[in-house]
């Protein structure tokens, strides 16, 4: 009997995990279509979960806004070593600028919780850059070292272009990736010639 007791926590925590996972995408789904103030019932529905459930993992409502943020956060950071590993040093970049865009337009619907004076909102900027100045500055240095990108461009200042690309209430996607493709454009702008092969 005792044996089987760690397989049992361990199917616990899985049923968990997953239900904790199915909350927080169903709350960024819900959060983005009509703000942080969805009703708590929509939430647990599209997830899947009975309200016990929920409340079980989010007992404030500010506990699954604080962990949606994370949450975004760590998917979007996330995918700049796997962009990186699979394209060139600019491609690479490109990409991860379009993946934050998208962050961005999630976040959306966060804004007016996460900017109410709330304490429980207070940790999250600094996770943030914690997260996102890292995996940024990393595929800016790999650009740069190809020189494929000019050399002096901060992360947090280059986060801040993006995201204020985006902060017109009513965003046209398309326009924004332009805008973006642009911004990208002057990165490029005053670029030092990467390494050059040896001869043979």
């Amino acid at each position: 009997m005792s044996a089987a007791t760690p397989d049992r926590a361990r199917r616990v925590r899985a049923d968990a995990q997953r239900n904790i996972d199915a909350l927080l995408d169903a709350a960024r789904e819900v959060f983005a279509a009509s703000g942080a103030d969805a009703p708590v019932r929509e939430i647990a529905a599209r997830a899947g979960v009975g309200l016990a459930t929920f409340y079980r993992h989010f007992p404030e409502r500010s506990d699954l806004i604080g962990a949606v943020f994370r949450h975004e956060v760590d998917a979007c950071a996330d995918t700049a070593a796997t962009l990186a590993a699979e394209h060139g040093p600019l491609e690479a970049l490109t990409r991860w600028l379009r993946r934050y865009t998208e962050f961005i337009g999630t976040k959306r619907g966060l804004a007016a919780a996460l900017h109410s004076g709330d304490p429980a909102y207070e940790p999250l900027p600094a996770y943030f850059r914690q997260r996102f100045e890292p995996a940024l500055g990393s595929l800016l240095a790999a650009a740069a070292a190809a020189g494929e990108i000019r050399g002096d461009v901060e992360p947090m200042e280059l986060l801040q272009a993006v995201a204020n690309l985006c902060l017109p209430a009513e965003v046209d996607p398309a326009r924004t990736g332009r805008m973006v493709a642009l911004l990208i454009d002057g990165l490029r702008y005053g670029a030092e010639p990467g390494p050059q092969p040896a001869d043979s």
